[in-house]
């Protein structure tokens, strides 16, 4: 029974990696999207990045609940013409020279980058509020390796 419940002990769910769920990129946005991984800074607001698993060159993690990146995502919706939730006028900001699209979830916000080669999203949990922070610590590397444009 003490070898059960010391197995137990030794698997709390804050060692095993975060899980977000990897995109698959165009072409064209892999190149970016594995030199952004190499630009990412290893704290964003104060969090301590984290293994992905499965590990890979689209998505990172920092903190517990997880602030989640993920590179090469679909364009959104709102941003696509044509589409059903299409909105010219959406929610966005600019942090540091990059504009992102704003997007309220049920625990926390969205961002996903706009007029950038390839689409980035940031989901940051309302326990670090405002949201908005870890997108600074973001901003250098989004604009080092993700070229403005569409």
């Amino acid at each position: 029974m003490a070898i059960l419940l010391l197995s137990a002990v030794g698997c709390s769910d804050s060692d095993e990696p975060a899980a977000p769920a990897v995109p698959t990129p165009s072409a064209r946005a892999v190149t970016f999207c594995k030199a952004l991984h190499k630009e990412l800074p290893t704290k964003v607001d104060g969090l301590d990045q984290r293994e992905t698993e499965p590990a890979s060159e689209f998505t990172a993690v920092w903190g517990k609940p997880a602030v989640q990146l993920r590179c090469g995502v679909p364009r959104p919706d709102v941003l696509t013409p044509g589409s059903e939730h299409y909105n010219p006028l959406a929610d966005s900001v600019d942090v540091n020279g990059v504009g992102w699209l704003l997007e309220k979830q049920p625990d926390g916000y969205r961002f996903t980058t706009t007029l950038r080669k390839a689409y980035v999203e940031v989901t940051v949990p309302s326990k670090y509020a405002p949201e908005i922070n870890p997108l600074t610590d973001l901003a250098d590397a989004v604009k080092k390796t993700i070229p403005a444009g569409i």
